[in-house]
């Protein structure tokens, strides 16, 4: 039985459902939660249904935005008087960014970005895509501990019948030192949608969507559905979406549990960002398209007939 410490990040007020996702994974372990911030009581509750017997929140000055410095400082200040064989956490842009830089000052080892992994007592043993997901590694950590391991968002799945429990809180003051580089402004998007890495859901645009209004028809089943759309490299590079929709080798890599393909015609570089999605539904007009061969569920059509049709049926399901 290992001893794991989990770090989650907030948004809004809860907690990012990969943490739960980590968590479900690794019951029966001694698992601890923390966070730089205060977590509501609903956040304390959830995270102990999923596992957690203890809850850190961590203070510090100047950690009320990111810092990759301030926050690696902190954590690693709180991680020093503990005793963790590994160290969670989400492959999200934060934690990219923190994980590796937490492993280096503790001068660890690290798996990233896994998609599955195994807990045999301490032993560790992850799978993580490589070459854009064209083959699998299977991935184990030596050296000093604690060992360092990231976990893609949607990639393990909630346990369905998690079990209550109660998570003993706890709250610490860090030292976080000097912070050289200072965030001063956070910009969010005009969206209140989940990020594409965090999202269940994700519609997607090709270059077929012709411009940037045309993608009104696949918000509007996103809304329906509640998802996230998103866009492919051609989709980009024609004008019609942001690069921060953009899903791909060069955009975001997701995993979502439905990934709905409109106009894209399956080029390897989209692929390799969305081929670990759960289920892929593909609508293209072309039958001979590359993306129909991964997809599970594939309509030979003209988006613009078949999405708002798609639209109107599920509003009709889910008012049921």
């Amino acid at each position: 039985m290992a001893n794991i410490l989990v770090l989650t990040e907030l948004s809004g007020n809860n907690v990012k459902p990969v943490t739960l996702e980590i968590l479900g994974k690794l019951q029966g372990h001694n698992l601890e939660v923390a966070s730089l911030g205060e977590l509501g009581g609903e956040s304390v509750e959830q995270l102990a249904k999923f596992g957690a017997a203890k809850v850190h929140s961590l203070k510090g000055e100047g950690l009320d935005k990111y810092s990759p410095e301030g926050h690696a400082q902190a954590y690693k200040s709180f991680i020093e008087s503990q005793s963790y064989d590994y160290i969670f956490a989400g492959a999200t842009s934060q934690g990219k960014d923190l994980i590796p830089r937490l492993a280096g000052i503790f001068n660890a080892g690290m798996a990233s970005e896994v998609t599955n992994f195994t807990m045999e007592g301490e032993q560790f043993s992850g799978t993580r895509p490589l070459f854009a997901g064209k083959c699998l590694a299977k991935v184990e950590i030596k050296g000093p501990k604690p060992h360092f391991v990231t976990v893609r968002p949607n990639s393990l799945g909630l346990v369905e019948d998690p079990q209550s429990g109660q998570a003993e809180q706890s709250s610490a003051d860090v030292n976080v030192g000097s912070i050289r580089a200072v965030i001063k402004e956070i910009v969010k998007g005009a969206s209140e949608k989940l990020d594409l890495t965090e999202a269940n859901i994700i519609i997607s645009g090709g270059r077929a969507m012709k411009n940037s209004d045309n993608f009104k028809i696949l918000h509007e089943l996103a809304d329906t559905v509640g998802a996230t759309v998103g866009a492919s490299r051609a989709a980009v590079d024609s004008g019609y979406a942001e690069h921060s929709m953009q899903v791909g080798q060069t955009g975001k890599t997701v995993s979502p549990s439905l990934y709905i393909a409109c106009g894209i015609s399956g080029a390897i570089q989209h692929l390799a960002g969305m081929r670990t999605s759960k289920v892929i539904v593909a609508i293209n007009t072309d039958p001979d398209a590359p993306i129909f061969t991964k997809a599970d569920y594939g309509i030979v059509g003209d988006l613009f007939t078949i999405v708002p049709l798609l639209n109107e049926e599920l509003k009709k399901v889910l008012e049921k």
